[in-house]
This record gives C-alpha cells, structure tokens and sequence, in this order.
C-alpha cells in the first residue's frame, strides 16, 4: 500500500513539472479577441522610459532653487512666481502620464495572464489547487484523530483501527508533499511573471518619487531650495541678494558696478542653463507625444471596423464584439490620459521658456546699462588720473624754468610729488569707495592709529619740512648739532647724515658719518647751529698776557695795527660775506668788519683780547699768522721794557 502511495506521488511530482515546463514555454492562445485586447494593451513607454521621464521631470523642476538665487529684482520675483506655479502643474501631469502608463502595463500583465491561464500554470490555478490540499489535509487529520479516539474506548477492533491509521498516514505524507510541491511552484510562477511584478514596482517607485515632491499631489512645501509652492519669494537669501542687487544698482563706487556686472552675468547664464534645460525636456515629451497618437489611431481605426463588423452580427458574436467593444473604450481613456496631458505639458513648457526669454531680455538690459556705467566710471577715473598727471607735469616744467636755485628747485619737486600722490590716492579711494561715510570713517581710525604707532616717524617728517626753509639746511652745509659738527650729505625725509669734521676749527673728515633724526628741531636740549647760506664768516678770539710795566695802550695800538694787517689780506672775500649777511637779516651790520683789541685789567696783570674776522675757507691760515704776529709784538714790548 505504502509502495503503491510513494509510485503515485512520484507520477503527480512529474506531471506537475511538466505543467510548469509548459506554462514557461506555451504560446499565446489564438483566440482572436483576447490577441487583439493584449495587442492594443500594450503601455505607450517601458518601465525604464517611464522612470527616466520623471528622473528629467524632477531635475528640472529642482532647477527653480537655482532661478530663486538669481531672483534679485522685483520683475524676477514675479517671473519666479509664474514658472513656479507653471512647473507645479508640469510635475503634476507629469506623475499623472507615469502614473496612466503604469495601469498600462498593469493591464496588459493581467491579459498575459488570462492568455496563458489554459495552461495550467497561471498562479489562480495553484493557489486553487493549494486551497484543496490543504482542505484534504485537514480532513485526514480529523479522521485519524477520530479513529485514535475510538480506538482508546474500544469501539471498534484495534488491528482495524491500525490498518487504517497506516493507510491514512501514508495518504497525509503524499498530501504534505504535493502541497510543499504546489507552494514551491507558486512562488515560481509569481518570480518569473516579470509583466505583474515590474507594473506593481513602477507604481510604487511613481509613489516613492511623488512623495519626495509634493509639487505633484498639489500640495505647498519648500523643494531643493524654493519656497512654499503658490507664494512669492521670501527667504533670507532672495532677502539678501535683493539688497545687494539694489546697492551695486545706487551706488557708484566701482567695487559695487564690478560686483552688480558679474551678478547679472552670473543671473544671465542660470537662466540660459534652466532654458537649455527646458527645452531638452520639452524635446522629449515631443517625442513621447508621437506614440500615443498612433495609439489613438489605431483604436479609433479599430473601433469602426469592429462597429462595421458587427452590423450583421448576432448571438455569441455580438456579445463577443460587446466585450471588445469595452476594451477598446477603455484602453482608448487610458491612453488619453496619457495623451492630454503631455499636450497640456507642450503648452505650458512653452510658456515656461517665453517667460525665460522675458527674464533673460531683462536681465540683458541690466547687464548692458551696468556695463555702461561701469565703463563711465572707469573712464572718469582716468580722465581724473590723466589731468593730474598731466597738472603734474605743468608743475615740473614750471618749477625747472622759474625756480633756480636748485635748494628751491629740490623743495618744490618734492612738494609737487606729495601732492601728485595724495591725489591719486583720494581719487582712487573715492572712485573705489561703496559709501563716503565708511570711507572717511575708516581714514580717520586708520590715520589715529598711524599717528599713535608712528609717532617719532611722523614727527620727523614734520621736522623735515622745518629743516628746508628759509633758514633751513642743505646737502653741502657746516653744521653744528650739539657737539658734532660736519658737513651735510644727505637730507632725507626722515633724518639727516653728516660727515663729522675734525679739529679746533673743523675742516678734515674724520672718516665717520654720524645720523640725527629730523625731529631735533623739536628738541629744547639740542641745538642746531648753521651758516647762513653763502655766507663763510666767522669770529676769532685769541687772548694774550701783556708784559708787566708795559705802555698798555701804546701796546694795543701795535697789536690793533698787526691784526689789521693781517685781515686786509683777505678783506675783499670778508667784504663780500658781510654783503650776505647784510642781505639775509633784517637788521643790517654797522660799520666795518675789522679786527678789535679789548684790554682787561686785573690787579696782577693786564689782558688783550683779540677779536678778528675769518674767512673759513682761509680761517686756520688766517689764525696761524694772527696767533704769530700777535705773539711777536707781545715779546718785543716784553723786550723793550726789560732793557
């Protein structure tokens, strides 16, 4: 018996392989109804096309995130709002063209399914086989639970209760393996239907995308960057890039116009990127649109031959056209609704691209009136700079034709250069500058903080300017600055080098150069003593001891008459220095210069000092023989009075 049960189920294993051998390789029935139904079923896109549409359609409209960047003027804010709420609605169609492609495909699962349901294998029928293996099981088991309880009360013979027992034990293994057997087909049977699975995952993947854009359902939320759906523009960053658009549009420093320039440029190529954009999704909903004209076509060109056909029909043909008659219709809706909206979504990307052409025309014209602006203000800069320049240029001329004296000549070059750059800084600054307030704000913290921390420096430009007056100094200059005395050789703005000079009466350079800073004209401890330009005069003192009981004022008119003597050797360059003092000061010198004699009495002896004149160049020539004839008269009174 068990023998008999295990060649049975081994036959059922076989003929059920067989069966799905075959539901995996049958053709398609030829009934002509049903072809025609699953012919015409066909979805106007694959699964993939369908995807792919909205991948585009979503990266679009994700696009207004960037047009709500460039959106700086008032007529952009209304732009904005006119393509956002034209995008909306081509989002929406464009889930609802996914969405009637999907019962497309869906439909033409189930007529796939109905064909190949004489099959065997179509997974209504091994549901229904499941269901009745199961109801067998569960009535074997409570048979063999009925027959154990007899057979503990006794109520029939044990050995006929256990042959039955057997007999139905056997009977529930083959249950249980045809069962495992139907299930294992069933889950087969619903992987490899690849039409009903890809039409359920396109539905849910439509679902999961239109979730991410509430655009599509109509509703209002903020997507990849631009605010509520249906409501202007008013975001912190619109905010912010709408004032900054209007200060580089009012103001004129050049910093701004160069800032307003590259935002519109930057505005200009947004809007021709969003554009090209456009029109390549608008390209391919075109193309999409050729298909499901064909489709309506066809079905319209179907309709009247089968309406033509059933003219003369009756009985079994006429229902059979009813039927077709109902598909027709509705696969005709179905692919309508696909068709009107992508004509829909043709007229409104169109309108969507002439608002871009309007953007774009205004956004053209700011850019150009900025590009003037600028332009005008570059070339104010530069007439300003060339009539400095060139005022500049006068001033030299005039200083190298009117000015000769090269000390004065050298002062008003450099007058000239200070002025020429502090103008070309103000100039600058000014032509640059966003806001004259900010300006002189910051030109007063800066010079504070100059003169704080450069102090010394500032007043030894100040002390410069003192040093090349009227009485000021110059390269090749005796000087005499506390205890050091040189010649100038260089007068900087800062401070002034001299070789120092050696000597009682200074004339060979010791070799050292020794620097002060200009600012000791300011210094009430140091001195700095000077000749008069041109003039090489000075005074000599030589004090000498007259011999005891010696005519004194015989013996002053002897000395007077050798310091005389020796002066007049040199009396016309002494002459002529004097002129130059007398033309420098306001007081003019009274008499002439000569040498002087003062005698000083004392209760031991008598004292002659001997003031005398010199000419620098010749002063310690002219002070060797003064100190000798001095001398010489001196010893020859000493002489005389001692014989």
């Amino acid at each position: 018996m068990i023998l008999r049960y295990r060649q049975v189920s081994g036959l059922l294993c076989a003929l059920l392989l067989g069966v799905l051998a075959r539901a995996a390789d049958s053709p398609a029935p030829d009934s002509e109804p049903q072809t025609s139904a699953a012919g015409h079923a066909r979805a106007v896109m694959t699964k993939e096309q369908v995807v792919q549409i909205l991948d585009e359609t979503v990266d679009w409209y994700r696009t207004l995130g960037a047009q709500q960047q460039a959106a700086t003027q008032p007529s952009d804010l209304l732009i904005l709002y006119a393509n956002r709420q034209t995008a909306d609605k081509v989002v929406r169609l464009a889930f609802d063209i996914a969405r009637a492609n999907a019962e497309l495909l869906s439909s033409e699962a189930e007529l796939v399914t109905q064909a190949t349901a004489d099959a065997g294998a179509s997974p209504q029928t091994l549901a229904q086989m499941q269901r009745q293996m199961d109801q067998r099981r569960q009535a074997i088991q409570t048979e063999m639970t009925n027959l154990k309880r007899s057979r503990a009360a006794n109520a029939k013979p044990r050995q006929e209760v256990d042959s039955r027992l057997d007999e139905l034990q056997s009977e529930l293994d083959l249950v249980n393996a045809r069962r495992n057997l139907l299930l294992t087909m069933t889950q087969f049977v619903h992987r490899s239907d690849v039409n009903d699975s890809g039409a359920s995952a396109l539905k849910e993947h439509i679902d999961a995308v239109a979730a991410s854009i509430p655009a599509s359902t109509g509703s209002s939320a903020t997507v990849a960057g631009a605010p509520v759906a249906g409501l202007p523009a008013t975001t912190a960053q619109t905010t912010a890039a709408q004032k900054a658009s209007e200060r580089g549009s009012t103001r004129l420093g050049i910093w701004d116009l160069a800032g307003n320039v590259v935002r519109l440029s930057d505005k200009l190529r947004t809007i021709r990127a969003v554009d090209e954009r456009t029109a390549a999704l608008q390209e391919t909903f075109d193309n999409i649109r050729t298909k499901p004209l064909e489709r309506i076509r066809d079905l319209s060109a179907r309709g009247d031959a089968l309406a033509a056909k059933t003219e003369q029909a009756t009985g079994a043909a006429l229902r059979s056209a009813r039927d077709e008659f109902d598909t027709l219709a509705w696969l005709f809706k179905q692919t309508s609704a696909i068709l009107v909206p992508l004509s829909q979504q043709g007229v409104l990307l169109e309108q969507y691209r002439h608002n871009l052409r309007s953007w774009r025309e205004i956004s053209e014209n700011q850019l150009r009136n900025a590009l003037e602006l600028l332009a005008i203000r570059v070339m104010l800069l530069l007439v300003l700079l060339a009539l400095v320049f060139a005022g500049a240029e006068v001033w030299r001329r005039a200083v190298f034709r009117y000015a000769q004296e090269p000390r004065r000549r050298y002062q008003l070059l450099l007058v000239r250069r200070i002025a020429l750059w502090s103008l070309v800084v103000a100039i600058i600054g000014f032509t640059f500058a966003t806001e004259l307030s900010s300006l002189l704000t910051f030109a007063g913290l800066l010079t504070a903080g100059l003169a704080v921390a450069m102090q010394s420096v500032l007043v030894s430009i100040v002390g410069y300017f003192f040093l090349i007056g009227k009485y000021g100094i110059r390269v090749g200059d005796r000087i005499q600055i506390g205890t050091v005395t040189g010649e100038v050789i260089d007068l900087g703005l800062v401070r002034l080098h001299l070789m120092e000079l050696s000597g009682q009466t200074p004339q060979a350079p010791t070799g050292r150069v020794v620097a002060f800073a200009n600012s000791i004209v300011f210094q009430a401890a140091g001195g700095l003593f000077k000749q008069i330009p041109g003039v090489q005069l000075a005074w000599r003192e030589i004090t000498l001891t007259l011999p005891p009981g010696s005519d004194s004022t015989a013996l002053k008119e002897r000395l007077l008459a050798a310091a005389h003597s020796i002066v007049a050797d040199y009396r016309e360059d002494i002459l002529r220095q004097t002129q130059e003092i007398q033309r420098a000061a306001s007081t003019p010198i009274r008499g002439d210069v000569q040498a002087h004699v003062q005698l000083r009495f004392t209760a031991d002896q008598v004292e002659a000092l001997v003031r005398y004149p010199v000419h620098l160049p010749h002063a310690a020539e002219i002070d060797e023989r003064m100190s000798r004839e001095l001398t010489k008269v001196v010893r020859e009174a000493a002489a005389a009075g001692a014989n």
